[in-house]
């Protein structure tokens, strides 16, 4: 079974309010979770969320305004208080790194584990594992802020036991078949890969466009993955007020969206000017019906 999912810790914009907390998103798979931002409460959110830290290997930060890294010092030294030992990875802005290490000076604090930071400086590929990639590219914010795109890789066919043994395959050329080959037989015959093999799950993919303005150059950077995540940090009508601050409304969240031709779409950083925020999907859905909003401690399945 493989897990690919998105737990919403924090969805409003720069002041906490109505009891939602700044951007958070934990990124879960199987074996390893990846921390989005980490605004104020961050800490608070994985507690109150059972997310397990001892998972938590890489941190991506979008940008330097406060409501998407202020919870990070405090998160990075608990973690050291709990003993972690393993690296962590921060990927994030370059001048991050400076103020990680001024922080840890003055406390005259000294972790136990290494502290692996990568600064961002081109679009690209910037992690590539066994299992996920994930690319960084460029958003329109009032400072330097970046969107990150994870895509699982392509799963190993699954080997169909029955049709292997009655073909007479050896075991030893199991691993080939996982990997898309025919198999041929001492006498010649081939044996086509889909005969003896099962596909596996197609991979699935993740976009988070962090903040930014209406910005159509987004569609190429995030078409057809399965889950978008876009700020909306305001209702349509207040379009203007958006454009100002470079910031993002419903209709041009799903714009976005639509012209990507996702899968499906999740909105998100909340001005903390609206108590209530059925309006956001109401508008959102209107241009792009497979919409949800972004809402603190639910898991949404990729």
């Amino acid at each position: 079974m493989t897990l690919f999912a998105l737990t919403i810790l924090g969805n409003n914009s720069a002041i906490p309010a109505f009891g939602r907390n700044p951007t958070a998103q934990i990124l879960q798979m199987i074996d390893e979770s990846f921390l989005i931002d980490c605004g104020e409460g961050t800490q608070l959110q994985l507690s109150k969320y059972k997310i397990k830290r001892s998972k938590l290997n890489r941190i991506f930060i979008s940008h330097l305004h406060g409501d998407h890294y202020f919870g990070l010092i405090g998160l990075v030294t608990s973690l050291g208080l709990l003993g972690r030992t393993h690296d962590l990875h921060i990927y994030a802005p370059a001048p991050l790194q400076d103020i990680i290490n001024m922080q840890l000076k003055v406390a005259d604090t000294s972790l136990p584990y290494q502290l692996v930071f990568h600064a961002l400086k081109e679009e690209g590929l910037i992690v590539d594992d066994k299992k996920i990639t994930v690319e960084c590219f460029k958003t329109q914010h009032r400072i330097e802020c970046w969107g990150f795109l994870f895509r699982q890789k392509k799963n190993p066919r699954k080997i169909n036991a029955d049709k292997v043994k009655a073909y007479e395959i050896p075991a030893a050329y199991y691993e080939k078949l996982q990997q898309g080959f025919d198999y041929t037989t001492k006498n010649g015959t081939v044996i086509t890969n889909e005969t003896v093999t099962i596909a596996a799950a197609r991979p699935k993919s993740y976009a988070f466009s962090a903040d930014t303005i209406y910005d159509e150059s987004l569609v190429e950077k995030v078409k057809d993955v399965d889950l978008l995540y876009h700020e909306t940090t305001y209702l349509k009508d207040l379009h203007e007020r958006a454009a100002a601050r470079y910031h993002s409304t419903t209709y041009q969240a799903a714009t976005i969206a639509k012209k990507a031709g996702v899968k499906k779409l999740l909105i998100g950083h909340f001005s903390s000017k609206y108590e209530v925020l059925d309006d956001f999907l109401t508008e959102a859905s209107e241009v792009f019906p497979d919409t949800e909003l972004a809402l603190e401690g639910i898991c949404y399945k990729i």
